[in-house]
């Protein structure tokens, strides 16, 4: 169990060693909080490698490889999800004039005539720590 220096030998090798085995290889992912190290570890039992690093930089490197090992882990290819126009899009093409955020429409809520907020309380009154006057503290 030696620990591989180089990120991109690293990531060769855990894909070949999945590549070759799928059904027996574990892969293990510790970070050490005191340290700030992160160690990557897969192994099939016969052969095992490591990766420590402490450096951020890694991350997204680190991050992509999981992606593609649990990928294949799951046996599941990535298909691309069709083109779909939302509400909104469609909202933007018919009225290109207007882009921000559509009226109330008049009479739906709640009672008659009642100002609701966009957490579903009347405007009026508050639902707690949400705002209003604060009690000054006395001087000791």
């Amino acid at each position: 169990m030696v620990y591989i220096k180089n990120w991109t030998d690293f990531e060769t090798a855990a894909t070949d060693l999945y590549g070759r085995s799928p059904n027996k290889v574990r892969y293990s992912v510790k970070f050490v909080a005191k340290t700030g190290h992160l160690v990557l570890k897969l192994t099939d039992d016969v052969k095992c490698i490591k990766y420590k690093t402490f450096s951020s930089i890694i991350l997204n490197r680190f991050e992509s490889l999981n992606l593609r090992l649990l990928t294949k882990m799951s046996n599941r290819t990535r298909i691309a999800p069709p083109p779909t126009t939302t509400a909104a899009q469609s909202l933007a093409i018919d009225t290109p004039e207007r882009g921000g955020t559509p009226a109330p429409e008049e009479g739906a809520g709640s009672g008659a005539g009642a100002a609701v907020t966009g957490t579903g309380t009347p405007a009026g009154k508050t639902g707690g720590g949400a705002g209003g006057k604060k009690k000054k503290k006395g001087k000791r």
